[in-house]
């Protein structure tokens, strides 16, 4: 089936006029088609993910390494059955070329020894944290 704009009424739920590119944190969910719970399962109180759900959380903390303005921190991101949340922080050019050298640095040290880059940093730049979560 093709859009059809007679149909498919999708309203933007973004800000009119705000530049989502300038730094700040930002909420993020998405969702699966039809709600399907592709991600894993919840068991006992605990969410166990499937393989779709590790490709997920993956790709997701991928983004920081590949996007030098992006940082990500595991405790601001989740996988649920059927959806994510995350907050997702756009930093400065100034700030993202600093912290990747400040990270490769760090990372020349052995794993877990002090002062060796476990993962992406996080700085939660600006004050505006615009929120896109109509599923909840």
């Amino acid at each position: 089936m093709g859009y059809d704009p007679k149909k498919h009424h999708r309203r933007s739920i973004r800000l009119k006029g705000y530049d989502y590119t300038q730094p700040g944190g930002y909420f993020v969910t998405m969702c699966t088609q039809d709600r399907q719970p592709l991600f894993g399962e919840i068991v006992d109180g605990e969410m166990r993910l499937s393989e779709y759900g590790e490709i997920v959380r993956e790709e997701w903390f991928r983004s920081a390494e590949i996007r030098r303005e992006v940082r990500l921190q595991p405790e601001e991101f989740v996988v649920m059955p059927d959806h994510i949340h995350g907050i997702v922080w756009i930093v400065d050019g100034e700030e993202a070329s600093a912290g990747r050298l400040a990270g490769a640095l760090a990372g020349l040290g052995e794993p877990g020894a002090p002062g060796s880059a476990s993962g992406p940093a996080i700085s939660p730049v600006g004050t505006s944290t615009p929120r896109s979560d109509p599923a909840v």
